[in-house]
C-alpha cells in the first residue's frame, strides 16, 4: 500500500514521464486505498473530486498487484482514452510486462461475413451506400482490430455499419463461414489471455446479464473489477438486466430470413408470406401507438383495443414464421439462426403481454418510423449483489460524484452494498478563489410559466460579462429549444445548440471559437471537458429532478411506496444531486481554470432540501449579487 503512495509521490516513475507533474495527496490516498482493497479483497467505494487524477491511482496499483483485474468504464470514448494513453503511459513508467487487452461490445467490430451479405447488391440502396461498403472493404484487408472506431471516413453512427457488424441475435458463433478470421472473437482471445483488460459498463452488464441465463462468457474471469465513472452503472445495469423488443430487431430478422431462405431453400413461398405478414405486423403496431416520438408507460396504451390488436397481431406472426421456419432448420445454419431468433423475440412479445410484475416497468418508446418496448427492473440491486457474490474478490467503484450531503447510502442502496470500505477525497482544485456560485434574486418557481424568461434574463448579463465563453446546461429539450430561439433574437452571441450538429463538432467550434454559448441537455451535462479560457461560466436553469412523468421514474416512485420508502428523500432528491453535481463539473477542469457557476432554480435557496445541493457541491464562495460575478468574470478577463 505504501509502495503505491511512493510510485506517485515526487520521485515515483510517473513524475519523470508527465510534464509539470505534482504529487497530490488525495491522488496517493486513493492509490493507497486501491491497493489494500486489491490486496485484501472486499468493496471500496471511493469519490475522487475533479483533478485527483483517479485513473493514475488505481491503474497503477491494479498493474502491481498480479491479480487479473477487470478495469470498466462509463463510455467507449473514456475506454479508448483509458487504454490507448493512460495505459501505456503507466506501463512504460513502471516497466511491467503486464499483458492488456481492449474488449468492446461485438458492434464495435466488423463482421466480415455480414459484411459479406450487405455487398451482394448495395446499388438497391444508393451510392453512398456502395461508396461506404467499398470503403469499409478496402479498409478490411488492412485492419489488424476490426474495430470501427479506426475508420474515421465512415463514422461509427453511419446506418451502414448495421449491415456490417453483428449483433446477439444474428450472429452463427462457430457455425459462422467467416468465423476463423473474426475479428471480435479475437479480441475476446486476446482479452481471456491478459492480465488487465479495459471494458465499459454496457459490456459489462451485458455480459451479466447473459451469465444470468447461463450464457456468458464474453469477459475473462477475474480477481478484481475496477468500475470508474461508478454513478452511471445503476441505470445501464437496469438496461441490461430487463427485456426489450424493438422494431429494428424485428425488420432485421425479416431482412436476414429473407436472404437466407434465397440462398438456402427458396422452394417454399410460406416462408415469403410470413414475412411480408409480420412486416405488415410491424408497421401496423407502430402506427397504432400513436405520431412522433413519445416516452410512456405501457399502462397508458394498455387499454386501448387497437393497441391490443396490434399486439396480437404481431405475436400471431411471429407464431406464424416461427411454424414455418421450423422443418427449414436443416437447410442451413442462417435458417437455423432465423428460427432461434423468431423464437426469442416471440417470448419478449409473449412476457410483455402477460400480467403485471411489480418488480418491473413496461413501457414503450416510439420515433417517427419506429418502437421499442421495455420491461425494467426497477431494483437492479439484489441482482447485481448476486453477480459480486459469484465473481468474489475485491470490487472498487470510484466517481467524481458517489455521495449525497458527503454520503454513500444511495449509491449502496441502488447497487445492493450492504458492507464497503468508503473514501471520500476532494479535488485538489481551489475552488474556494477560482469558481463563484450566483444564484440570481427574483426569480419565479420554476413551474411558473414567467420561469423560462425569467431565468434567460437572468443569464444575459452573465452571458456579456463572460463574452459568451459559457455552457448553459437545460433539463429539457423544450426549454433548450425556447432559449435557442429566444437569445438569437434578442443577443448576438455565437449560439451552439445541441442537436444542430454532432456534439464532437459542437465541441470543436466551442474550443476554437471566440466566445461562444453553447446550449445543451442530457449528453453535455457530463463527460465533457473543456480546459482553459473558452469556458468561463455553466449555467443551469433548474434543479435537475428527474421528470415524474417519465415511466420509469413515475414506477420506481410507485415500487418505493409499496415498500415503505420515502420516494423523494431516497430517489429522486439523491439522483438530482448527483445529476447537478455532474453539470457542476464542467466549470473546473484543470488548476488554472476559473469561472461562475449560476443556478436559476430559486429553490436551492428557499426549500430546506436545497442545503443537500449546496453541501454536495465543492467549496465555492456563493453571491445573489450581478455586480459581484461581474467583478469576478471581468478579473479573469484581467488576469487572462
Amino acid at each position: 500500500m505504501s509502495e503505491a503512495r511512493n510510485l506517485l509521490g515526487a520521485s515515483g516513475p510517473l513524475a519523470g514521464r508527465i510534464p509539470g507533474f505534482q504529487p497530490r495527496e488525495e491522488q496517493q490516498a486513493l492509490a493507497e486505498a486501491v491497493a489494500g482493497t486489491l490486496d485484501r479483497g472486499g468493496v471500496l467505494i471511493a469519490e475522487a473530486g475533479t483533478g485527483v487524477g483517479k485513473t493514475f491511482a488505481y491503474l497503477l496499483p491494479a498493474l502491481m498487484s498480479g491479480r487479473r483485474v477487470i478495469v470498466s468504464t462509463g463510455t467507449r470514448t473514456l475506454q479508448d482514452q483509458l487504454y490507448q494513453k493512460d495505459l501505456p503511459l503507466v506501463l512504460d513508467a513502471l516497466d511491467l510486462p503486464v499483458r492488456t487487452a481492449l474488449l468492446k461490445g461485438r458492434s464495435n467490430y466488423l463482421c466480415l461475413h455480414r459484411l459479406d451479405r450487405a455487398e451482394v447488391d448495395p446499388r438497391q440502396e444508393g451510392a453512398t451506400l456502395a461508396w461506404e461498403l467499398s470503403t469499409i472493404r478496402q479498409w478490411a484487408s488492412v485492419t489488424r482490430s476490426g474495430d470501427i472506431a479506426e475508420l474515421d471516413t465512415v463514422p461509427a453512427d453511419r446506418q451502414v455499419w448495421a449491415k456490417a457488424t453483428s449483433t446477439v441475435d444474428n450472429c452463427l458463433g462457430q457455425e459462422c463461414p467467416a468465423f476463423g478470421d473474426c475479428f471480435l472473437m479475437e479480441a475476446r482471445r486476446r482479452a481471456q489471455e491478459a492480465d488487465l483488460v479495459v471494458v465499459n459498463h454496457h459490456l459489462l452488464m451485458a455480459d451479466m446479464a447473459l451469465k444470468e441465463g447461463g450464457f456468458g462468457e464474453v469477459l475473462p474471469t477475474a480477481e478484481a473489477y475496477i468500475l470508474d465513472e461508478a454513478h452511471q452503472l445503476p441505470d445501464v445495469a437496469a438496461q441490461f438486466f430487463g427485456l426489450s423488443l424493438s422494431s429494428r430487431q424485428l425488420l432485421d430478422l425479416i431482412r436476414d430470413v429473407h436472404l437466407d431462405y434465397l440462398r438456402e431453400a427458396g422452394d417454399v413461398p410460406e416462408c415469403d408470406q410470413a414475412l411480408d405478414q409480420l412486416r405488415g405486423a410491424v408497421l401496423d403496431f407502430r402506427l397504432c401507438l400513436g405520431q412522433g416520438r413519445r416516452r410512456a408507460a405501457w399502462a397508458e396504451v394498455a387499454d386501448d383495443v387497437r393497441v391490443s390488436d396490434a399486439l396480437d397481431t404481431l405475436q400471431l406472426s411471429l407464431h406464424g414464421l416461427l411454424k414455418v421456419l421450423e422443418p427449414l432448420v436443416p437447410r442451413g445454419k442462417g435458417l437455423e439462426s432465423g428460427h432461434r431468433r423468431t423464437g426469442e423475440l416471440l417470448e419478449v412479445v409473449e412476457r410483455f403481454q402477460a400480467g403485471e410484475d411489480e418488480r418491473f416497468v413496461k413501457w414503450f418508446e416510439t420515433h417517427s418510423q419506429a418502437f421499442l418496448l421495455r420491461l425494467t427492473p426497477l431494483d437492479v440491486g439484489q441482482q447485481f449483489h448476486g453477480q459480486m457474490q459469484k465473481h468474489p474478490g475485491a470490487w472498487v467503484f470510484t466517481s467524481a460524484t458517489l455521495s449525497v450531503n458527503r454520503e454513500f447510502g444511495h449509491f449502496r442502496r441502488r447497487m445492493g452494498i450492504a458492507e464497503a470500505e468508503e473514501l471520500r477525497v476532494d479535488s485538489p482544485f481551489d475552488y474556494a478563489n477560482h469558481a463563484l456560485l450566483y444564484v440570481p434574486q427574483g426569480l419565479p418557481e420554476p413551474n411558473s410559466r414567467a420561469y423560462d424568461e425569467a431565468f434567460l434574463e437572468a443569464a444575459v448579463p452573465v452571458l456579456q460579462a463572460s463574452h459568451g465563453r459559457a455552457f448553459v446546461l437545460f433539463t429539457s429539450h423544450r426549454a433548450l429549444r425556447h432559449a435557442a430561439e429566444w437569445l438569437r433574437e434578442r443577443t448576438d452571441f455565437t449560439l451552439l445548440v445541441q442537436g444542430e450538429a454532432a456534439q464532437h463538432a459542437l465541441l470543436h467550434r466551442f474550443r476554437e471559437g471566440d466566445g461562444a454559448v453553447l446550449l445543451g441537455t442530457a449528453s453535455f451535462w457530463e463527460g465533457v471537458d473543456v480546459k482553459g479560457s473558452a469556458l468561463s461560466a455553466v449555467l443551469i436553469d433548474r434543479l435537475p429532478f428527474a421528470s415524474p412523468a417519465d415511466p420509469v421514474t413515475e414506477a420506481r416512485i410507485e415500487f418505493l411506496r409499496r415498500n415503505e420508502g420515502n420516494p423523494f428523500r431516497d430517489f429522486q432528491l439523491p439522483h438530482a444531486v448527483i445529476t447537478l453535481r455532474q453539470g457542476v463539473g464542467r466549470l473546473i477542469r484543470d488548476a488554472e481554470d476559473m469561472g461562475v457557476l449560476m443556478i436559476g432554480d430559486p429553490r436551492i435557496v428557499n426549500r430546506g432540501y436545497g442545503k443537500q445541493f449546496l453541501n454536495s457541491l465543492p467549496p465555492m464562495a456563493r453571491t445573489r449579487s450581478q455586480s459581484m460575478v461581474r467583478a469576478f468574470l471581468d478579473g479573469i478577463q484581467a488576469s487572462a
